[in-house]
Formats: structure tokens, C-alpha cells, sequence
């Protein structure tokens, strides 16, 4: 029996990583069935044990899967019930936003966070394309910045494309597992590119019709490169369906409600109207920023992410 790591997968297929050699896997039926709420048993990142094929050496048959200490999940795109998990065993991810080629909304942001929240993965939002905006753009930009790092989450300005500030990300990416996220066309695989520019990743320009980015990578698939870095590049995506969730836990993933909800008259007190809320208190005051109200709002609202 062999261990290894998985750097791509595609379904019932996996590139896994072994003592320095990739084998092409396949998924045993009977591992499929254990992902009941995932369409997708085995993710990149996943340390597995596998068999070799004895006729095809470079080829084998996933066993098992190890527990994984985290993942990014979300809802599967055809199937709403079900799970998909994106990529796991997470040191860091960041979160590439744009606010206007392709528009990244902050309900989007939002939700990717507390998914990242909900599975203890530390988000960095970096704010891509800083080149291409007019100074009124500029100010709508250091506002949206300021709500996040006034939560505590780290960020960063760059340009993926101009190569600006691009060696502040590398110095994160030191040592770690870090996964890149994001809408289609934000820059994805321009930023992995100008970090390293031997992996040629695929680029496309923005749709004409609707500003928004087109597909250039398909699966998730994990690349290592030079003072012991790992990246993780994901498909772009449209929507992002949080799941798996109960109603009462989700404040605790907005870390600046978890801060002071303490403080609110009752101990279930859920943020909506409740008298003498800390949170909504918070909101009033500007202390809490209402596009995160609404998101949390938004959240509650929506029947089909609760377990």
C-alpha cells in the first residue's frame, strides 16, 4: 500500500503524488459511496492510500482517504443537496476580488468568509487589477478594503498583471498550503503566473457581453514551487451556496458580531429585532459595516444551506 498526495482531480480520476512520482488513480466504487453529501469523495489535498496497478506501475486504485483537518466547501452546482468540496488540508487562501472586471459583490466575499470561517482556514482578501482603476473607482475601493481589515482579516492591493506588490503575497505563501479563489476573471491564474511564470497557466480575456471572467481552469489542481510553497489554483465561481450550517451558529462566523454578541440582552439573541442587540446597536453606530448586515441577513434567510 502506498501514500500520497493528491494534486488533481476530476472526478473518478486523481493525480497523486507519491516520494516524488505522480500516479493517475482511480476511485474505487466503494469509496464513492462513503461521500453520501459529496460529489466528490476525494479532493485535492487529500492524503490517500492507493494500489498500484501491477501491469500499469504508474497507475493504482484509491482506498482511503485520511481525515482531513479542514476544507473548503460548497454547494455542488448541478446537484443543490449535495456538496462540493473545492480542495482540502488548507494552510491559508486567498480570496481574489474585483470590483469591476468582472464585479465581485460583497455578499460573495462575504460568504466565502464565513465557509472559511466554519472550517478554521485563515482568508486573505486581495483586492486584484488596482492598475485599471480611475481615482473615484480608487475611493470605493479603499472603502470596501477598510471594512475587511477593520474585521481583522488581512488584505492586500495588487496587479497580477503589472506584477505590483506581488512579492507580498509569495512572502505569505512560505512554507504553505495556499488555495487561490475567486470569480472567473479576476486573475487567478495571472497572479499564480506572476508568482510562477514557468507553470504558464491558461489566461482569457473578460466576456464582452457580460464583464464577467470565462472558465481557464477547469479543476482544481495543486502546484509546488521553490522555498516549500504550494498552490492550490480553483475554477472561477459564479455563486457561492454556503451549506451545512444551522441558523444559530452563523453570527459566530462573522468575527465582528462574535466579538460583542456577548453583549447582547439575550444570550439566543439572533441580530434581527431583538431589544438592546449589541449587533444591531453596532450597525446604527457604523461600527459594523451594513453590507455584512445584509449578508448575514441574507443568510439566515436562505432554507436550503441549513443541515
Amino acid at each position: 500500500m502506498n501514500k500520497g498526495l493528491v494534486y488533481r482531480s476530476t472526478g473518478s480520476r486523481c493525480t497523486v503524488k507519491s516520494a516524488d512520482t505522480f500516479y493517475e488513480c482511480r476511485i474505487k466504487g466503494k469509496l464513492r459511496l462513503q461521500g453520501i453529501k459529496s460529489t466528490n469523495p476525494v479532493a485535492v489535498g487529500d492524503v490517500v492510500e492507493f494500489e498500484t496497478d501491477k501491469i500499469h506501475p504508474n497507475e493504482g486504485n484509491i482506498v482511503s482517504v485520511e481525515e482531513r483537518k479542514n476544507y473548503i466547501v460548497r454547494k455542488s452546482v448541478n446537484l443543490s443537496k449535495q456538496t462540493h468540496i473545492i480542495a482540502s488540508n488548507i494552510d491559508q487562501v486567498f480570496l481574489l476580488v474585483t470590483l469591476f472586471q468582472p464585479p465581485t459583490f460583497p455578499a460573495f466575499i462575504d460568504r466565502f468568509l464565513v465557509t472559511a470561517e466554519a472550517y478554521h482556514i485563515p482568508a486573505i482578501v486581495v483586492f486584484n487589477k488596482i492598475d485599471t482603476y480611475d481615482s473615484t473607482e480608487l475611493v470605493a475601493l479603499e472603502h470596501l478594503q477598510k471594512v475587511y481589515s477593520d474585521i481583522g482579516y488581512e488584505t492586500f492591493t495588487i496587479s497580477a498583471k503589472s506584477g505590483q506588490d506581488i512579492e507580498k503575497i509569495k512572502q505569505k505563501m512560505k512554507g504553505k498550503v495556499s488555495m487561490f479563489a475567486g470569480h472567473s476573471g479576476v486573475g487567478k491564474s495571472t497572479l499564480i503566473n506572476s508568482i510562477a511564470p514557468h507553470l504558464q497557466l491558461k489566461t482569457s480575456p473578460l466576456s464582452s457581453h457580460h464583464n464577467q471572467g470565462t472558465h481557464t481552469t477547469t479543476f482544481a489542481e495543486m502546484f509546488d514551487l521553490d522555498q516549500a510553497i504550494q498552490i492550490i489554483d480553483t475554477p472561477g465561481i459564479k455563486g457561492f451556496g454556503v451549506v451545512d450550517m444551522t441558523k444559530d451558529e452563523i453570527s459566530g462566523y462573522f468575527p465582528e458580531f462574535k466579538k460583542i454578541q456577548g453583549q447582547c440582552k439575550f444570550h439566543n439573541c439572533m441580530h434581527l429585532n431583538e431589544p438592546q442587540c449589541a449587533v444591531l446597536e453596532g450597525v446604527t453606530k457604523g461600527t459594523i459595516a451594513e453590507s455584512r448586515y445584509i449578508s448575514y441577513v441574507q443568510l439566515l434567510e436562505e432554507d436550503s444551506l441549513y443541515r
